[in-house]
Parts: structure tokens; sequence; C-alpha cells
């Protein structure tokens, strides 16, 4: 019995669906259908109900499902034992995530504690295809709903902030709106940020590509007219006193994700969740 076999079970048993499955494992459909149904035979048993609207597991496969989920643990934990107390978690940060990234590791040290940390910092897309790569082994992103080839678990949410010079005439209000500040310099470079927006009903697009967050804060500072938003979390990483962060009305928020490779066990994915979620 091939691990592939079970991991691609275990896929299909959390989808329930064939072609999401595939999706995930970022394979072709067909693939996923032979490898279950080479399962059943072995085991003499059917594993799911097909219907053309829906597919459910049997009383045989939620049995199995425990099982394989067990051994797909397992064979993590003999993969991890193979690396030794050398083992290096390698992880895609993204920026003002400093105390989520110190409280994940310490709860991961708690479950596993011979692993070395080593702390990647790229941009969002190259983060996400580092992963993808196998070059990484987890990633922290915010406003990744999904991407091909990994597997985004929603983990948290952070209010966005508008961030104006110490000089602007809204640096003193207690909450402003995007729509009131629109008549200024805008500096919003991260897509993310600015889709939420667009999700939100306030039309802003990125004025040019990404840059880092201490660049827009010393332009943002630099500039009476300049304004920004960003999450919380980097809000609380700024160290300049020529710059205002001012609450958002109405609140808006956006999601940030622990980004796990596709054939990750459940468990384990479920475990960085569990680290570096709220």
């Amino acid at each position: 019995m091939e691990l592939r076999a079970l991991r691609y079970f275990v896929t299909v048993a959390d989808e329930l669906h064939f072609g999401r499955a595939a999706d995930r494992l970022h394979i072709a459909q067909p693939a996923v259908s032979r490898q279950i149904a080479r399962l059943e035979r072995e085991l003499g048993e059917r594993l799911f109900d097909r219907s053309p609207r829906r597919v459910r597991l049997t009383a045989a496969g939620h049995r199995v499902l425990a099982a394989a989920r067990e051994a797909l643990a397992a064979a993590d934990r003999v993969r991890s034992a193979a690396a030794g107390p050398a083992g290096v978690m390698r992880i895609g940060t993204a920026s003002g995530v400093t105390a989520r990234l110190e409280r994940g590791i310490d709860e991961l040290r708690e479950q596993s504690p011979a692993f070395d940390v080593v702390l990647v910092d790229l941009p969002p897309a190259a983060r996400l295809n580092a992963l993808r790569h196998g070059e990484i082994d987890v990633a922290l992103a915010r406003g990744v709903a999904a991407a091909p080839g990994v597997r985004v678990l929603p983990a948290w949410t952070e209010p966005l902030f508008a961030v104006v010079s110490a000089r602007h005439p809204a640096a003193g209000r207690e909450v402003v709106s995007v729509a009131e500040l629109a008549g200024g310099k805008s500096l919003i470079h991260d897509p993310s940020v600015a889709a939420v927006l667009r999700e939100a009903g306030v039309p802003v697009r990125p004025d040019r590509p990404a840059g880092s967050v201490q660049d827009t804060i010393v332009e943002v500072g630099s500039d009476p007219r300049a304004w920004t938003v960003l999450p919380a979390g980097q809000v609380a990483e700024i160290g300049s006193t020529r710059v205002r962060a001012i609450p958002l009305a109405p609140r808006t928020t956006i999601t940030g994700s622990v980004v796990v490779p596709a054939g990750l066990p459940q468990p384990c994915a479920a475990a960085h969740r569990a680290a570096f979620g709220d």
C-alpha cells in the first residue's frame, strides 16, 4: 500500500470532490481516480459513494480515514526523525508578524523541540512559489484566498489602519474613512490591501509594485498629503514619530493565512495553523 494512495484518499475525503482534490494535489483528476480505485481494490472495500451530484464516504471509508491520517502522520514523524537534531524549518515570513512568529515557533518547539528555524524574507508571490518548489516549508501571508500547488489555511484577521503624515489634516482624528483621504496622495503599494479595500467598496489600487513597509512609512512621513493603509501587525512595528496610524471607519480587516505544501498530512497542517493562528 503506497503512502501516495493514502494521501490522495485523505485529500478526496477532505474535499468530498475529486476535482477539488486534484486541484489541491496539483495533479490531473484521472490520476486521483485511478489511485482511489486501486486502493479500493487492495482493501476490498468501497471507500466512497459517488453520484453525479456528490461524493460521500462509506462506512468503510470513515473507518479507513482515521487510520490513513494516522499512517500519514507517522510517516511524517519518520521523515522528521531521519532529519535528526539538525532538522530545519524554513519559514517564509511577512512583514509585521514578529510576535506571531515568536509565539508560533515556541509552540511548535513544545511539540518537537529538535529543529532549527530559518526565516526567509520574500515578496508574497515569490514566497508562495518557493513553498511550491520545496525551497521553504511553511509561509505566512495576508490576503491570499487560494493558490495552485499549496494549501491556504486562514488563521487570523487584522484590522486595517490609515497611516498619514503627522502633518496631515486628519492626523488628530480618532477614526477616518478612506473616502475622506482620497483627495491626498495614495501610497497603497500592497495589492492584497488594495483588494480588501475594493471588496469593501473603496475604489483604490496600488499606484506601483509593493515596496518595503519601512520605505512606505518614510514616504508618508515626508509628505503632508500622503497616506497609506496597513494591517495592525505592520502598524505595531512602526518606529517613526513622523506618521500617525488611525483606525478605519467602517472597520475593515484583512485575513492572514498559514500556507503549507498541498501534500502535507492534515495533522501537521493543523498543528502549523494552530501555532501561528489566533
